[in-house]
């Protein structure tokens, strides 16, 4: 088989947008053919006991999932699971399809080894991904679901994008995201208020006994996230994602001027959002940390910090189809060097 290395290499010659349609196109394959995939499943799907929790009412075998904005129309749910994703985060999904962004709109920082895109939710819309999920779930492994507002919805109506989606998609994912924190969707971000939020959730809940989250920007101050994802917490949120895309351009030498950058320059920027909302939330909510992450000893930080999942997506792209497994055969091993029998006693352990 060809090193990644050498693949990545050839993939980088594309346009990233064009890339990433490839990518696809092997990953889609699993669902019409699964039985060529099942050795790189069993090779990379990693079952340890240590790595075994129960969240959201459902059995995460590692606790590295996917992130948002990946498999945006939920066509590569069983593919991610064949990298060894403990879960899949599909979506962003808006409730009319539509284009995103003007191309170009999807950019590499290969020496910092970060994305930068502007893709401005481009998805297949509310029916075509509910299909898809019928066909889907449930899965062996969770599945959730991230939910966004149209770019023509205007942010006073946009609170019933949110309740369409969370009506139609809530029985078929394991748990919901609210995504009020993309910087490529004008206003989206205008959101991020106490009105918005506590309205947002009393609908949300009264729709729903499904896990809802909310998706955080890295942009704002400790002080606002912390105030912000507390208020999410009170109003009923059950967890919260942190953090989306970040918009702070002087993390990369040659920004384009457009889009939010994820991948390893978002790393610190990330985390110290998290560990501010970890202090506070850490045991009244579920906390999955995002932004950055490429290895076990980073995954662990998290995991230590009060994270009871992580998501990747950028670090793929760089790292390649054995990252996921790699990362979870080494934190097994992390997580058994400091006298932990299972990965339940290690989160939070520097919050305890």
């Amino acid at each position: 088989m060809l090193e990644y290395q050498t693949i990545k290499n050839w993939l980088f010659k594309l346009e990233p947008e064009s890339a990433h349609m490839l990518a696809e196109c092997v990953l889609r394959a699993p669902n019409i053919c699964p039985i060529p995939f099942n050795p790189f499943l069993e090779s990379h799907f990693v079952t340890n006991p240590v790595l075994k929790q129960e969240l959201f009412g459902r059995t995460f075998h590692n606790p590295v999932g996917l992130g948002a904005g990946f498999d945006k129309n939920a066509t590569m749910i069983r593919g991610m699971q064949i990298l060894g994703f403990g879960f899949t985060e599909i979506g962003t999904v808006t409730p009319k399809p539509q284009a995103g962004n003007p191309k170009p709109r999807m950019f590499r920082h290969i020496e910092e080894q970060s994305i930068q895109n502007a893709m401005g939710f481009n998805n297949d819309g509310l029916l075509k991904v509910q299909k898809r999920l019928k066909e889907r779930f449930p899965f062996t492994t969770p599945i959730g679901i991230n939910i966004g507002k149209n770019k023509v919805t205007p942010e006073s109506e946009a609170i019933n994008d949110y309740t369409t989606l969370i009506k139609a998609l809530h029985t078929l994912g394991d748990y919901l995201v609210i995504n009020i924190s993309s910087p490529n969707t004008p206003g989206l971000r205008d959101l991020q208020n106490e009105e918005f939020i506590t309205k947002l959730f009393e609908e949300a809940k009264a729709i729903t006994t499904k896990p809802i989250l909310l998706k955080i920007a890295p942009d704002m101050s400790v002080e606002d996230a912390v105030a912000l994802t507390s208020l999410a917490v009170a109003k009923g949120a059950d967890g919260i994602i942190a953090t989306n895309t970040t918009i702070d351009y002087s993390l990369v030498k040659n920004p384009k001027s457009i889009g939010g950058l994820s991948g390893a320059v978002l790393k610190e920027k990330s985390f110290i959002i998290f560990e501010a909302i970890a202090k506070e939330l850490f045991g009244k909510a579920v906390l999955i940390s995002v932004g950055g992450i490429d290895s076990a000893a980073e995954v662990y930080r998290r995991i230590k910090a009060g994270a009871s999942l992580v998501e990747i997506y950028s670090g793929l792209i760089f790292g390649g189809p054995d990252m996921i497994k790699n990362i979870n055969l080494e934190l097994t091993e992390l997580i058994k060097a400091d006298g932990y029998a299972n990965i339940t006693e290690a989160i939070g352990a520097d919050r305890k």
